[in-house]
């Protein structure tokens, strides 16, 4: 055959076939394997290559942590194209970053060598066991990130490289003492204040309103008042647990449910052992013979053994199942009462084991399960009556679409009826993201908000289900004005309050600032409280933004100012002492570590932002995901 073939492939016809074919293949795109030259790779970053196979790489390590992280939530996410492809770049966006980190290191003379990689990996505690590096966990945990040993190898190599660019940035600057103190001081800076509030509800409740006022009002604000889509449905519940009461289990029922399944009503075999653990295979084989000679197998356990907690007892481990015993317990095979065991290696040393009784398999009587069997047996029942139910009420709500009269006599009970409601305000009975959906996404919805179909069964957690039918419809609208004019007559008497607040609050302001606050304050029946301290928080309110935005107050004369509270009451601000923070010696330590690490931060920031600038980086056809 070999012969034949190779005398074939000699033909001058059957060559001038193949280049033929050769030929095609370029014209039609193959040839780029061939013959090389393809687009296929991630990105070029300064001419060098990231390819396919390290983006895809990449990627899937990422997404296999999300999922682990997220769990049944990446479901969604997964689903969604848009969010996939925006992952995909964030990932080839940071390999870009790695490239260029690594670059220069290399301009720098940074290197890693294996050994340093093979160190970082055998210290890592992610893949040690007691302490020590386990090889096994190692493969296991790398294989679940995708990884390979190698490509691991290399992940490890660029981490340490971009340690080191990292550290170099760190070192090539530092912040002054007299910096953090100053830093220190401003950010826990106290200052001494007096509040005098406009109460904004007592000011509404002076307000009154024309027609004419809230007719204009609405008119230029009508996108304001939008009503939501609005519906009224009838529907049709099944629930197995409620089926479940009327069902019945005879005597023969349970029998036979309780002969099928006499393994969940008993206990399984039970055996009690003892063990002797220790170090070395040479101790176990000592201590073997001292109990083949007569020793007594609870002294030896107490004073030889090293797992601490058995030896307390003579080495006795308690009664355990098949499910709670250790492999190397199952792998002595000890079958007889007081049998003992060869030296049997374990994870921790070497083991004797001792097989002091067993307890054969028991099953528990009909009688004492009985009522165990028959709420089991009304529930199976229960659940094939459900199931049945749904296919008679899915078959007649199907037929007759005009209605849910045929589904109502296929179900036995009439349909529920609700009110209006909205997909903010769901009734609580409907209250499922699945019935939810199917009744606002207008496939139950006639034209101009008429009855339309009804719904097929819509199954929810719970072993529940409902057949549904949209009976009136309110597509999203403006409210008309007799709808919503209380609203409005409250929204227009707050506007003229605040106006009316915060012109009474300016014109407070320049009478103290001008030093005659004391009687306009009094003239409007207002006055300042006692001193308060107030310090800057993570989420400063306006008050507390604009009391640390005043100047500091000199000679013992306060600062005025004026803000808003959260409830917008208009305060006026009397600004007494400003007092610098301080902090004991050892938290000032770390404060100045916490401000290293942030200054370290923004420059490695913008050592990454100006390699980006400077590098010539060019997209490959494997940056979209493949079709």
């Amino acid at each position: 055959m070999m012969d034949n073939l190779r005398a074939a492939a000699n033909h001058v016809v059957l060559k001038i076939i193949l280049a033929l074919i050769i030929v095609s293949f370029v014209l039609t795109g193959v040839g780029n394997y061939l013959i090389g030259g393809s687009g296929d790779y991630a990105a070029k970053v300064n001419g060098q290559v990231i390819e396919r196979a390290q983006l895809e790489q990449a990627f899937q390590s990422e997404r296999s942590r999300m999922q682990q992280q997220l769990g049944d939530q990446f479901s969604a996410l997964a689903g969604n194209e848009g969010y996939m492809q925006q992952m995909r770049r964030q990932v080839l966006s940071q390999l870009i970053d790695n490239m260029l980190l690594d670059q220069y290191a290399k301009k720098l003379g940074l290197s890693i060598s294996d050994d340093q990689v093979k160190d970082a990996i055998r210290k890592a505690s992610y893949f040690q066991t007691n302490g020590q590096f386990d090889n096994a966990k190692y493969l296991d945990l790398i294989s679940r990130m995708g990884y390979s040993a190698e490509n691991f190898a290399q992940y490890m190599r660029q981490q340490l490289v971009n340690q080191q660019v990292i550290q170099g940035v760190a070192n090539s600057g530092f912040i002054l003492p007299a910096e953090s103190q100053a830093m220190a001081e401003l950010v826990l800076q106290e200052r001494d204040v007096r509040l005098a509030t406009l109460d904004l509800q007592a000011l509404i409740a002076k307000q009154a309103a024309s027609d004419d006022e809230l007719s204009a009002y609405y008119d230029q604000h009508k996108n304001s008042f939008i009503a939501p889509e609005q519906v009224k449905v009838s529907y049709i519940p099944m629930d197995a647990a409620a089926m479940q009461d009327k069902q019945a289990a005879t005597d023969a029922e349970i029998a036979a449910y309780y002969d099928q399944h006499k393994s969940s009503y008993g206990q399984p075999e039970r055996k009690n052992y003892s063990i002797i653990q220790v170090k070395t295979e040479d101790e176990a084989k000592a201590l073997l013979e001292q109990l083949k000679g007569g020793a007594d197998f609870a002294a030896l356990a107490k004073e030889k053994s090293t797992d601490i907690i058995s030896s307390r007892n003579g080495g006795e481990l308690g009664w355990l199942e098949p499910e709670t015993t250790a492999d190397e317990l199952k792998q002595a095979n000890l079958t007889e009462k007081g049998q003992l065991s060869g030296v049997v290696a374990s994870s921790v040393g070497y083991l004797i084991v001792r097989l002091n009784d067993i307890q054969p398999e028991q099953i528990k009587p009909l009688s004492e399960v009985r009522d165990a069997i028959a709420q089991q047996v009304k529930q199976e029942k229960a659940v094939d009556a459900y199931y049945a139910l749904q296919q008679k009420v899915s078959e007649a709500a199907t037929s007759d679409n005009e209605s849910l009269a045929s589904a109502e006599e296929a179900a036995g009970e009439k349909a529920v009826e609700t009110g209006w409601f909205t997909r903010d305000n769901v009734p609580a009975a409907l209250n499922f993201k699945q019935l939810t959906q199917a009744i606002f996404d207008g496939s139950l919805i006639g034209e101009n908000g008429a009855p339309g179909s009804n719904s097929d069964v819509i199954n929810v957690e719970g072993d529940r289900a409902f057949v549904v039918r949209v009976t009136g419809h309110k597509p999203e609208g403006i409210e008309p004005f007799d709808n919503v004019k209380d609203k409005v007559a409250e929204l227009v008497k707050r506007s003229k309050a605040e106006q009316e607040a915060k012109l009474q609050g300016e014109k407070l302001l320049v009478e103290l600032k001008q030093g005659k606050g004391d009687e306009a304050m009094k003239a409007a029946g207002l006055s300042f409280g006692s001193v308060q301290k107030m310090a800057r928080a993570p989420e400063d309110s306006p008050l507390v933004e604009s009391v640390f935005a005043l100047p500091h107050p000199q000679e013992g004369k306060p600062v005025y100012g004026m803000s808003q509270d959260r409830q917008d009451n208009v305060v006026l601000i009397a600004l007494d002492a400003v007092k610098p923070g301080t902090l004991p010696e050892n938290e000032m330590k770390t404060f100045a570590e916490k401000m290293q690490e942030s200054a370290t931060g923004v420059t490695f920031d913008s050592l990454l932002a100006n390699l980006r600038t400077e590098a010539k980086i060019k997209m490959g056809s494997a940056e979209q995901s493949p079709q």
